[in-house]
């Protein structure tokens, strides 16, 4: 089943934990990977730990974009990191891609990352590693058949997440905005 726009212009905090177990698929001139997302954390408009906290920039202006949109960023001049874009057009919200369980494409990322399996994508900026997300992704449109889209396969997210801080920020860290699907 594809995802719609409307899915995606829900808030953050709403899609953050419904975007559990989805397929995120990357196609780089016909080298398909994929994982289910297993791990992701919201950030709201009013969020000091948010990049659009203080407004749209030339770096955040996908945030502020259409619903559904891919916002990739760099962190500490090294990893790239993907956001999905949420919420009406304007609001400044995103969901962080934090972590998928590899599906599609393990040769590939093993090739990319060079790390054992269980660590190929288990953190934001592994995930783009593996799955070859660069930074002119950034604003790419997430519904199907784009280079870079979340896919549903009926797999729903769990029935009880696991709900905690989100980590790596300095600010508003106590928020309980992150999402992971329970260890099997």
């Amino acid at each position: 089943m594809d995802l719609s726009r409307d899915w995606f212009a829900r808030d953050a905090a709403t899609v953050a934990p419904d975007l559990l177990n989805k397929i995120l698929r990357v196609d780089v001139d016909g080298d398909v990977a994929s994982g289910r997302i297993i791990e992701t954390e919201a950030y709201l408009p009013d969020d000091p730990a948010s990049h659009a906290y203080n407004g749209p920039t030339a770096r955040n202006r996908v945030m502020f974009g259409p619903a559904g949109h891919l916002y990739v960023y760099l962190s500490y001049g090294i990893h790239r990191c993907a956001n999905v874009v949420t919420g009406g057009e304007g609001s400044g919200q995103a969901v962080l891609l934090r972590a998928v369980r590899p599906e599609q494409g393990l040769d590939t990322m093993r090739m990319r990352r060079e790390r054992p399996d269980a660590e190929l994508a288990n953190g934001p900026g592994k995930l783009c590693q593996a799955l070859g997300i660069e930074l002119h992704h950034d604003d790419v449109d997430l519904l199907a058949g784009s280079i870079v889209s979340i896919l549903d396969d009926g797999t729903p997210p769990p029935r009880e997440p696991l709900i905690g801080p989100r980590i790596g920020i300095s600010k508003a860290v106590e928020a309980p905005l992150r999402f992971r699907v329970p260890s099997d």
